[in-house]
């Protein structure tokens, strides 16, 4: 191809900046009019000889000042699409329907809607709660479960709480404030794997304390279980349960690294970590290598909190080590109180894009894999199951329960009601709303009396609109609720309960044998209580891609 000859157009900007600042200076000179035209041209000029002569970006060589109006577009495309393109129904990751309605409500302004739903109640995938024509009336809103009922120190939890976000993750503000909304509310706030802080300390409001594999607030110095130091947190008045986290559904089976240059006094202090040194969360827990040493430790954790609620979280993702701690339990009669069930859908921890989209099973599956092995095995009535998954509605809540669920938590829920504007800057440290960073100069301006008080009003007025359901419902607790009265759209003329769309097992029918559901049948049999390990033939077919 034969080499053009002619002045390249995308050169052109570049080039009027050199002859405005040729033709600008003299003429302000001429004229004593100032330079501020001067200066405007020089500062485009120089950006444009930057842009020329670098060689990290090749569309910014090709295209001097003109390729960064390209990168300036890219950088607001998210708060563009949010503000501007995107529907009111269109969740990416949630709506503006969705986070408009924890707004008000922790607002505490109206909540209401004219004109009728937008949604499309004829498109597949549409769900809705069915009403009945003896309606109840319930005087009050503060419904509650009880975890642990055969632990020395039981604990009456709301049905919906703060899900984990640790101290480091969020700001001390946000901390601050999340807690003093828990302890006005009665309902509880987890920690996060990054332990006590001063923060949670400090408004008092009943804390669930989650012990991730790096054991913040209970190590020795090789990041190893320090039972001691776990002892005396785990007696502080303060702390209601004990939540051992397997995994999570940001990032199931990711480790994580919190760079030394963000370890601070405070962080260090709540962790147990050396100020300045990095902070590292292994992928796997060293307290603990299979089912029957998970549930010795779980009872060992039992003992020192002085009979504490004591349980674990997790994202479903292979089923037979699922089934193999269910098949522990059967085995060594040891039991945790409580499962939290996360699902894959994500959360506030920043992970890479395959862990965000393709890795772990979504709520709606996990819930009802681990509700229904703990029927089929006769272990239900001993367990208590909460869950979390993008809850932010009493609708929400409420077909979360029908699922399976005694409880939810939400994080991002919570987090809109402290103000977060789905930036999607959590990673960075820049939230513009000081919720996700360790900035103190965007983190200060968090006002901690107002929006704790946000939290709490968003609890609140989400449990009365969930009693309003339920009062329509023709029920009395959050309890009642079952499949049979969730209903979805699966095609344009057919719609089925959750009773009849999901399995559901029969108690004790996995102690009997087969039971005609795949995952069950396949998997079950072969999942061992003393190990973690796939089935034999599952190792088979990993040597070889003839299947």
């Amino acid at each position: 191809m034969a080499k053009t000859t002619t002045f390249p157009l995308r050169y052109s900007a570049y080039a009027l900046s050199i002859t405005g600042l040729i033709v600008s200076l003299p003429l302000s000179l001429w004229a004593g009019s100032g330079y501020i035209f001067p200066a405007i041209f020089a500062a485009l000029s120089a950006l444009g000889t930057r842009d020329f002569l670098q060689r990290s970006h090749t569309v910014s060589r090709n295209y001097p000042i003109m390729a960064n109006f390209r990168y300036l577009f890219e950088s607001v495309g998210p708060e563009i699409r949010q503000y501007f393109i995107q529907s009111d129904t269109e969740e990416q990751p949630f709506s503006r329907e969705q986070r408009t309605i924890v707004y008000q409500r922790a607002k505490n302004i109206l909540d209401k809607r004219p004109f009728g739903s937008q949604l499309g109640m004829y498109d597949e995938g549409y769900e809705w709660m069915n009403h009945s024509l003896t309606p109840t009336r319930i005087g009050s809103n503060d419904f509650r479960i009880v975890i642990g009922k055969h632990c020395e120190r039981p604990y009456s939890a709301s049905v919906f709480n703060i899900s984990a976000m640790s101290f480091g993750s969020l700001s001390a503000n946000a901390i601050l404030s999340l807690n003093a909304g828990a302890k006005k509310g009665a309902f509880y706030h987890d920690t996060g794997e990054g332990s006590i802080s001063r923060y949670h300390r400090e408004p008092g409001g009943d804390l669930v304390w989650e012990i991730g594999s790096g054991y913040f607030g209970c190590r020795h110095p090789d990041g190893s279980f320090n039972p001691v130091m776990f002892e005396e947190n785990a007696r502080l008045d303060q702390v209601k349960m004990i939540e051992v986290k397997l995994s999570q559904g940001a990032k199931p089976g990711h480790g994580g690294i919190l760079p030394g240059e963000k370890v601070t006094e405070e962080i260090a202090e709540a962790r147990g970590v050396q100020i300045g040194e990095d902070c590292v969360s292994p992928a796997s827990h060293s307290a603990f290598s299979n089912p029957i040493e998970l549930l010795e430790f779980l009872d060992q954790l039992r003992t020192l909190s002085g009979g504490k609620p004591v349980g674990f979280k997790l994202a479903i993702g292979h089923p037979w080590e699922w089934f193999a701690i269910v098949k522990a339990m059967l085995k060594t009669g040891k039991k945790p109180d409580f499962i939290v069930v996360d699902g894959g859908e994500g959360g506030t921890g920043a992970a890479p894009l395959e862990f965000i989209n393709r890795l772990g099973m979504p709520m709606t599956e996990a819930l009802l894999l681990v509700h229904n092995t703990l029927v089929g095995a006769n272990l239900r009535e001993d367990i208590a199951i909460g869950a979390a998954g993008k809850i932010t509605s009493a609708f929400n809540i409420a077909r979360t329960l029908a699922l399976g669920a005694d409880w939810c938590n939400s994080a991002r829920g919570y987090m809109f009601a402290l103000g977060c504007i789905q930036a999607l800057n959590c990673h960075t440290g820049r939230c513009p709303s000081g919720i996700a960073t360790q900035d103190p100069r965007r983190g200060n301006k968090l006002d901690v009396p107002l929006k704790s008080e946000r939290v709490f009003n968003f609890h609140s007025n989400t449990l009365d609109a969930l009693q309003n359901l339920l009062e329509a419902s023709g029920l009395r607790h959050p309890s009642e609720l079952g499949p049979e009265h969730i209903v979805r759209r699966v095609s344009k003329t057919e719609v089925h309960t959750y009773l009849d769309l999901f399995p559901f097992l029969e108690p004790g029918a996995l102690l009997k044998g087969k039971i005609g559901l795949t995952v069950f049948d396949k998997y079950w049999a072969d999942a061992r209580p003393d190990t973690f390990e796939p089935p034999e033939f599952i190792l088979k077919l990993r040597e070889t891609k003839l299947r």
